[in-house]
């Protein structure tokens, strides 16, 4: 016979939850029982163990009977749970239906919703490559505009990536104006990163000062409608790709501002 371990796994796999599915088995292992020994033996209290055979009970898989004047438990006979099984099966496949029946109208009440944002997640090292692959993905030419923290980004890249990410720029014609942080380092790691490229395809930067600019990675805004977010923290290393029209201009707007400050 399967450990109740076993058993208990198998049932919340049927749609019950943990407890049902834990008192279930104990029924099935004892053969019957009063609430109150179900209790002690499983740790719930005695008030949700009523509660959960009550729902037992009316889904047919336990049947209780009066003794005396307290309530005693038995499963029913295994039948009974392939009923249960089936209609589980039979609900879902009526759910299902249903939502199929709708799903034109929903679609389109859903495509009537004005300039709907696209959110994509990623994480870990290929996951932030992923989102910068997306900048040299847009298939022309445009002006990228980024806030970044450089000596942590260009840090992060393998050589061979970063190489391959600028010369994929300049194919394109892709041209960066940017905000970082104002120390000598993260200027010459710049400066040495584009050293390689036309004097076109160099970044034209601005810098605040460092001590504001606390973030280890990179917004960037790019494309006609794209904002990238990521974050090269070891700890939780993330990017966002957010496609929309209005949040787009609102950042290239948010960037304007701070390249009238930045020198």
């Amino acid at each position: 016979m399967k450990s109740i371990d076993t058993l208990i796994s198998q049932f919340t796999k049927i749609g019950l939850s943990q407890k049902s599915a834990l008192l279930y088995a104990r029924l099935l292992e004892l053969g019957g029982a009063y609430p109150s020994r179900l209790a002690e033996i499983t740790q719930i209290n005695r008030s949700t163990v009523y509660k959960i055979l009550t729902d037992l009970s009316i889904k047919g898989l336990v049947n209780e009977i009066q003794k005396g004047k307290k309530l005693y438990y038995q499963v029913e006979r295994p039948s009974k749970l392939l009923r249960y099984a089936q209609y589980q099966v039979d609900n879902a496949n009526d759910i299902y239906d249903n939502v199929k029946r709708i799903y034109p109208e929903i679609q389109g009440l859903y495509s009537l919703l004005p300039d709907k944002p696209k959110v994509l997640y990623f994480e870990g090292v290929d996951g932030i490559m992923s989102v910068y692959d997306d900048h040299i993905s847009q298939g022309k030419k445009y002006e990228m505009l980024w806030f970044t923290n450089t000596k942590d980004i260009i840090r992060f890249f393998p050589k061979n990536y970063f190489k391959k990410y600028r010369q994929a720029k300049e194919k394109i014609g892709i041209t960066t104006r940017g905000i970082l942080p104002d120390d000598e380092y993260s200027k010459k790691q710049l400066k040495e990163a584009y050293a390689d490229v036309s004097n076109k395809i160099k970044p034209v930067v601005r810098t605040i000062p460092k001590e504001k600019f606390l973030f280890k990675g990179e917004i960037t805004i790019y494309g006609d409608n794209k904002i990238s977010i990521t974050d090269v923290e070891e700890d939780h290393m993330m990017g966002l790709i957010i496609e929309n029209n209005r949040l787009h201009q609102m950042m290239r707007m948010v960037f304007e501002l701070a390249w009238k400050g930045a020198v």
